[in-house]
């Protein structure tokens, strides 16, 4: 790809991100809303519906570079990966597909929200929030999870032939690494704040949580919204630096 077609980039990471927050938001709407199939599925239900968008999401993007996360932008655009024009591109069409994304969820489970009693649950399905609320260690959570992404996207890129840098030449299956690690990362690191690890992911469908017309949404909880945004900004720049370090991607 000699010359970036900045339309088609827009359009790629706003598509690839749009499906990712439909399937992950649907997921959890399927667990936590009453009367669905999959109401009370539990949270491994959860991580493996989170992986399974990632891994959607990732192959319907790829003339982008399916980075669908301002934090691996940022580290892209660190380690000169990507123009300054294309990382505010790339999260102009992130933050786009992110509330589109969310607004097609909630059609998909209009009748649930309208039936849905709790305002934390309806709200749970769009953003994060934090299980025991202290804000500095929630961005610690989050910058710690983004991190372990973001490395390990970039550990996934120079897979194959260390020694020249040759990628693992697994097609449309690099995708795979990268969602069996969100379903590991919400495993493992979801339990403290609900592992956002992307601002997109949670900023996009807040937003949207906060002008859709949802009977009895309660607060969209601003006050906690930073965490989720600041500290995967934080995590995946302090990835780039260690790719730097570990991974000779710089």
């Amino acid at each position: 790809m000699n010359e970036i077609n900045l339309g088609l980039y827009f359009l790629s990471e706003t598509v690839g991100t749009a499906l990712l927050i439909l399937l992950g938001c649907g997921v959890v709407a399927n667990v936590i809303l009453a009367k669905t199939k999959g109401f009370g599925g539990g949270t491994l239900m959860i991580n493996w519906g989170w992986g399974l968008a990632v891994f959607a999401g990732v192959l319907v993007s790829a003339y982008s570079g399916a980075q669908l996360n301002p934090a691996v932008s940022f580290a892209l655009v660190l380690l000169a990966k990507i123009t300054v024009t294309q990382f505010f591109v790339a999260v102009a069409g992130q933050m786009v597909g992110a509330i589109i994304g969310a607004v097609l969820c909630w059609l998909a489970y209009r009748q649930h929200f309208d039936t849905e009693e709790d305002p934390a649950a309806k709200l749970g399905v769009f953003s994060t929030g934090p299980a025991i609320r202290s804000y500095a260690w929630n961005l610690i959570t989050e910058i710690i999870a983004t991190f372990v992404l973001v490395f390990g996207i970039l550990a996934f890129a120079d897979y194959g032939d260390g020694a020249i840098g040759t990628p693992g030449g697994l097609g449309p299956l690099t995708a795979l690494p990268v969602a069996l690690l969100v379903v590991g990362i919400g495993a493992s690191l979801g339990g403290p704040t609900g592992y956002a690890i992307n601002p997109a992911r949670d900023l996009g469908p807040r937003i949207a949580h906060a002008f859709l017309p949802i009977a009895g949404k309660g607060s969209s909880d601003w006050s906690y919204a930073w965490v989720p945004v600041i500290g995967p900004l934080i995590g995946g720049g302090l990835a780039a630096g260690g790719s730097m370090l570990f991974l000779h991607l710089a």
